[in-house]
């Protein structure tokens, strides 16, 4: 965590604890243990009195790779640098997790983790002077996948005030053509072949959040590339449609020229920090 955010914000390290500029950043603290792992978290904590409103940061990685650091490969198409000094700055604490990771941990473990972690933090971000009851989830790629399935659970305790999906994954047939299959990553996460059958598209079907929409979910932001070559923008403006359909809010901002990864979109259309920064604040009554 020290590295990924030294590189953005001037830092010095105090026993365990980072300061940076003017925010503090607690590192790998354990919020929950699973599947012999110890899930563990890195918690950035705005200077102030608080409470401040809160966002659990899920990476990407294509359920197999990825940090909460930022990435396992800083720099790659999995980095969520780009979120840690937008919300520091505009006075959010975040907490950044990590989860267990394909092939060694198959599905539900991506999910039930976050579910885990949104229990810890209701719990404990009083600790860190963040709100409990202004909770927001952002999610890349893989990580926007399990942000907007957490979505269409109705369960009060994982219940949050709203997600972010960043290029999110929310419909696993829709790029079964382009790939001839099952792709690697959702491979190991199913423990299935690349064959489409009977079996795999039920599997596929079950785990997509747009077959999952019910009325009553949380606000909902997706942004998304349109120039994204992963995963097609036509997932976001699907899920879009099915999410008000059901008479929920979702906002869909869309990245003229951005790939699929993080760290171009700022180059590509400079005017969507402010944009995300301005509805997060709205969603969570600031």
């Amino acid at each position: 965590m020290i590295a990924a955010l030294s590189r953005i914000l001037p830092a010095v390290a105090l026993a365990g604890v980072t300061v940076v500029s003017a925010a503090e950043v607690r590192r790998d603290v354990e919020y929950g243990r699973a599947g012999g792992e110890r899930l563990l978290l890195d918690a950035c904590v705005p200077d102030g009195a608080g409470p401040f409103p809160v966002v659990i940061l899920v990476h990407g990685g294509g359920w197999r790779r990825g940090d909460k650091a930022g990435s396992d490969v800083p720099g790659n198409g999995a980095d969520i640098t780009p979120w840690f000094a937008p919300l520091t700055h505009a006075g959010f604490a975040w907490l950044s997790i990590n989860y267990r990771l394909a092939p060694a941990h198959r599905w539900p473990a991506c999910l039930e983790d976050l579910q885990t972690a949104v229990r810890w933090a209701k719990a404990h971000v009083a600790e860190f002077r963040g709100d409990p009851r202004r909770i927001a989830i952002f999610g890349h790629s893989a990580g926007g996948h399990l942000a907007t399935m957490l979505a269409t659970r109705s369960a009060d305790d994982t219940r949050v005030q709203a997600v972010v999906g960043f290029a999110a994954v929310t419909d696993h047939e829709q790029s079964l053509a382009k790939r001839g299959g099952l792709g690697e990553g959702v491979q190991a996460l199913l423990n299935l072949p690349a064959e489409v059958t009977p079996q795999s598209l039920n599997a596929l079907r079950a785990i997509s959040p747009i077959n999952r929409v019910r009325p009553g979910m949380p606000p909902i932001l997706l942004l998304h590339g349109e120039a994204d070559e992963t995963v097609a923008i036509a997932q976001s403006v699907a899920f879009q449609k099915r999410v008000r359909a059901a008479g929920n809010t979702c906002d869909l901002i869309a990245l003229k020229g951005a790939p699929h990864g993080l760290l171009a979109w700022e180059k590509v259309q400079p005017d969507y920090r402010p944009q995300l920064i301005a509805w997060l604040k709205k969603a969570l009554g600031e």
